[in-house]
C-alpha cells in the first residue's frame, strides 16, 4: 500500500460508491486522506457511508445521482464545486451487470439501460467533471476484463465495455497535453453483488475480493506525476472461471 501522504488532502469523487469495488475504492481512498465525493442511486446506502467515513475524519459529500441523467449530474458537480472548488482524482465506476440472455432475445429495453450506465454515464460524468479537473489529476475509468474478452450470453455488457475502453484510450490521448492521467481499470472476476444478476452460482471463493482492486488502483494513482499507469489488469490467481 502506498504511503498515506501521496494521496492526502487530494479530492476523488466516486460514482457508484456505495457496493462492491466503488464502495471498496472509497474506503481506500479515504484511508489514504482524501476528501471524498461519493454517489450512487440508493440514498439510504449513501447516509450510512457517509456516516461511516465522516467519522474517520475527512471530508464526505454524499450525493444521490442517476450517472444517465445529464441534470442530476451537473447539480452532482455544481455541489462538488461549492464545496471543494476542485476534483483530483474522478473514479467512474457506476455500472450494471446483465442476466446471460442472447442477442435473439435481448429486450432493447435492457440494452439501453446497460448501454446508458456504463458507457454514456462515463462520457457525462467525465465531461462535466473535466473543468474542475487540473494537471495532476487522474481519471480512473472501471471497464473490467469484459472490455477485452468476449462472453456469449452478454451483449449488450461486452458492448458497454468494449465501448468503455475506446473511450478510454481516446481521452488519455486528448488529455495529455493538459497533464490529466487516465487509467482503464480492467479487474477480472470480482467478488460483488453484480454477480447475482451476472451468473448467481459462480464459484465467488476463486474470486478477488473488491478491496485487492481497490488497493491496486491506489498505489497506481499513488506513483510520481512525472509517470502513469495506462491500463491496469487484475486477475484471479484462478484464472478464468
Amino acid at each position: 500500500m502506498a504511503s498515506d501522504s501521496t494521496l492526502r488532502k487530494k479530492v476523488a469523487l466516486v460514482t457508484g460508491a456505495t457496493q462492491g469495488i466503488g464502495l471498496a475504492i472509497a474506503r481506500t481512498l479515504a484511508a489514504a486522506g482524501c476528501h471524498l465525493i461519493i454517489s450512487s442511486r440508493s440514498e439510504p446506502r449513501l447516509r450510512r457511508i457517509e456516516k461511516e467515513m465522516t467519522a474517520d475524519g475527512i471530508s464526505v459529500l454524499a450525493l444521490a445521482c442517476d450517472v444517465r441523467d445529464p441534470v442530476a449530474i451537473d447539480d452532482l458537480l455544481a455541489a462538488t464545486r461549492a464545496r471543494f472548488r476542485h476534483i483530483d482524482i474522478l473514479i467512474n465506476n457506476a455500472g450494471l451487470g446483465q442476466p446471460n440472455i442472447s442477442v435473439a432475445k435481448m429486450p432493447l429495453q435492457l440494452w439501453r439501460d446497460v448501454i446508458e450506465t456504463n458507457l454514456n454515464g462515463m462520457f457525462l460524468v467525465t465531461k462535466a467533471a473535466l473543468p474542475l479537473m487540473k494537471p495532476g489529476s487522474s481519471i480512473v475509468n472501471n471497464l473490467s476484463f469484459s472490455a477485452k474478452r468476449i462472453f456469449p450470453g452478454s451483449s449488450a455488457y461486452t458492448a458497454s465495455k468494449h465501448g468503455g475502453l475506446g473511450f478510454t484510450n481516446t481521452l488519455r490521448e486528448e488529455l495529455r497535453p493538459r497533464g490529466i492521467r487516465v487509467i482503464a481499470l480492467l479487474p477480472g472476476a470480482t467478488n460483488t453483488p453484480m454477480w447475482q444478476t451476472i451468473w448467481p452460482q459462480a464459484p465467488k471463493k476463486k474470486m478477488m475480493t473488491p478491496e485487492t482492486v481497490a488497493t491496486a488502483v491506489v498505489n497506481a494513482l499513488s506513483i510520481p506525476a512525472n509517470s502513469t499507469v495506462e491500463e491496469l489488469t487484475i486477475v484471479p490467481t484462478a484464472g478464468a472461471l
